[in-house]
């Protein structure tokens, strides 16, 4: 007997160590896993672009720096919100919400980039292809950086855009951006048209 009462002593004795050493990993861990969680995939400096915003605030938001380029280079800001909100899905968007890029900017360069899927209409059916994408800081970023893509072209056409900005509504716009070749989805122009009349859009354009 005095054995076994030995044998339990000893079991007993070395089993609060070991379960103290078992909790204090264990707390590690779950502080480890609670700070990988809360990181945030690509550090942004501009906190509502990873936030779901109403309608009427995602508009407002993008609004007074619509205006602003407006101002700088002539573009309509109902085209640069109709489009932010069509390519986006209202900033809910992956690419969007993560990676700051409104506009479905591609990438062609040396620049920060992500690799994502997308869809794109070629031969007359819609496709999923990967894509690099342009990873912006911001938001209002990537705002300008549509807006330059209009005012310079592209490297083999500087004029591709040109009658977006000489546009004198958003109709004439929208025509241009699918005659420019912006996208290849063929009823492109048709939907940006429809959610600028959907949400009044044009009433940032007078400005």
């Amino acid at each position: 007997m005095s054995v076994r009462r030995t044998y339990k002593k000893k079991k007993q004795t070395m089993s609060i160590p070991t379960l103290l050493l078992g909790l204090i990993i264990i707390g590690m861990a779950f502080v480890f896993s609670l700070k990988s969680i809360a990181d945030p995939l690509i550090e942004s400096d501009d906190p509502q672009s990873v936030e779901a915003l109403s309608h009427e605030e995602f508009i407002k938001r993008l609004a007074p720096h619509a205006q602003e380029l407006q101002e700088g280079y002539g573009i309509l800001p109902s085209i640069v919100l109709g489009q932010a909100i069509l390519e986006s899905n209202w900033g809910q968007s992956s690419l969007a919400s993560k990676y700051n890029n409104l506009f479905g900017m591609k990438s062609f360069g040396d620049e920060k980039k992500v690799n994502l899927e997308t869809k794109e209409f070629i031969n007359e059916e819609w496709i999923v292809i990967q894509g690099d994408f342009k990873v912006y800081n911001s938001w209002e970023d990537s705002m300008d950086d549509h807006t330059m893509l209009f005012v310079n072209g592209v490297t083999w056409n500087p004029g591709q855009y040109e009658k977006v900005l000489m546009a004198k509504n958003y109709k004439q716009a929208a025509k241009a951006l699918q005659d420019g070749g912006y996208a290849t989805d063929p009823t492109y122009a048709q939907k940006i048209i429809e959610v600028i009349e959907t949400y009044n859009l044009d009433k940032y354009d007078g400005r």
